[in-house]
């Protein structure tokens, strides 16, 4: 067997969402993968600041693959350009150890003091580096001096990258329009584990009625399903303002709950709004762990990402995963890829309110219309996977290394 092809992936923290990816990877028989964190703080559980409640995540994090955690210079146990600083990486990839280097850097994120390090290291020592982050175009305006310094850095890691794995369109859109069309770039699609999800997602039919006397729901009527942090990004307001005209109109014969799972700095603003609608079909249900989302996934008729400036959404591959139609605005990243208006389920302009009653109403016009749009989003989401990701990375690899056929 051909000598395998050393890959060093460097990366924040153990990320619930790419654990699964991790050990699907290590199952190659011709990667050597071995994983580099900054900080520990999601396995040990920390104070999310966008949720604003203390988080552990309820999922496997660390097993099925090789790790290693870097030593601290510095852990705010939180991202951002200075927030996690560590040493050590150098000599990971092999500084005076000739025989220990790797073959292959891979780093998630550009924008912080480890990223840069390892991009360096990387490119003294002569690996070649690639790259992947969630940045897109429709991410939040800046200044006009803001975007001149990131024209100018891009046109500095543009020397210092070999390659860049894109998630999307919208991604793929961003790296072209920094880098150069020209830029060598890899499909690796943003995918969650979808065979653990459709696992839970039917595991979840034998607690539904269990779940709807919970929340006190009755059978017989839809349920509008948003699951996400309570922060002004994710628009949860928009929902709320769009389902009170939504009831108020009469548009549909049966009147929908709406079931709103997830916590933040907006919840005490979004209860009272509640409140004073006089509406009795809204329910909070506060944050819930990854595991338990499945079944809230299973009660939802439709579910709605109202997001502006959001990068991904992987929370929309998740319920995709469950057969359920979805709605988003054209502010969330996976949109282009995931979501076809009419099809899967429904798009609108993020921030418009009349849109997204609108929308609702299209897709809860008739049990038929969302339950078709659901199989339909199971479909597409079946193809979006972590086969996918292998192929790609291994595409990628390939054609920094020449070692790896793809």
């Amino acid at each position: 067997m051909q000598k395998k092809v050393r890959v060093a992936y460097f990366v924040s923290h153990p990320i619930q969402y790419q654990a699964p990816l991790l050990r699907r990877i290590a199952q190659e028989e011709d990667i050597e993968l071995r994983v580099f964190f900054a900080s520990d703080f999601s396995v040990k559980g920390y104070r999310d600041e966008g949720f604003g409640v203390e988080v552990c995540w309820d999922v496997a994090l660390l097993d099925g693959y090789g790790y290693e955690f870097l030593p601290q210079l510095r852990d705010q146990r939180k991202t951002g350009f200075a927030s996690l600083i560590n040493c050590g990486i150098w000599s990971r990839l092999g500084w005076g150890w000739k025989a220990e280097r790797y073959d292959v850097v891979w780093i998630h994120g550009y924008w912080s003091v480890n990223a840069l390090q390892g991009i360096v290291a990387a490119k003294a020592l002569g690996v070649p580096v690639l790259l992947r982050a969630e940045t897109t175009l429709i991410d939040r305006t800046r200044p006009r001096w803001k975007l001149a310094i990131r024209r100018i850095f891009f046109r500095v890691l543009r020397h210092m990258v070999d390659g860049v794995l894109s998630i999307g369109s919208l991604n793929r859109e961003n790296w072209q329009h920094y880098l150069g069309a020209d830029f060598p770039e890899y499909f690796v699609p943003y995918a969650v584990d979808n065979e653990f999800f459709q696992q839970r997602s039917h595991e979840a039919v034998e607690g539904r009625e269990q779940l709807r006397d919970e929340l006190g729901l009755d059978a017989g009527r839809p349920v509008i399903l948003f699951a996400s942090k309570l922060t002004e990004r994710k628009r949860c307001m928009d929902l709320l303002e769009a389902y009170i005209v939504l009831v108020g109109s009469a548009a549909l014969a049966s009147v929908p709950y709406l079931v709103i799972v997830g916590d933040g700095e907006e919840r005490r603003a979004l209860e009272a709004r509640a409140a004073a609608s006089g509406l009795s079909g809204i329910r909070f249900c506060g944050f819930k762990n990854q595991s338990e989302l499945p079944r809230y996934f299973d009660l939802a008729s439709v579910f709605v990402l109202p997001s502006r400036h959001e990068p991904w959404g992987l929370i929309v591959n998740e319920v995709m995963n469950a057969g359920r139609a979805v709605i988003v605005s054209d502010g969330v990243g996976c949109q282009p890829d995931l979501i076809r208006d009419g099809v899967e389920g429904c798009v609108f302009p993020a921030g418009d309110v009349a849109a997204l009653s609108h929308a609702l109403q299209r897709v809860l016009g008739s049990a038929e219309t969302a339950s078709a749009m659901g199989e339909r989003a199971l479909k597409r989401i079946a193809g979006w996977d972590f086969e996918e990701d292998v192929r790609g990375l291994r595409r990628a690899i390939a054609a920094v290394t020449k070692k790896l056929e793809a």
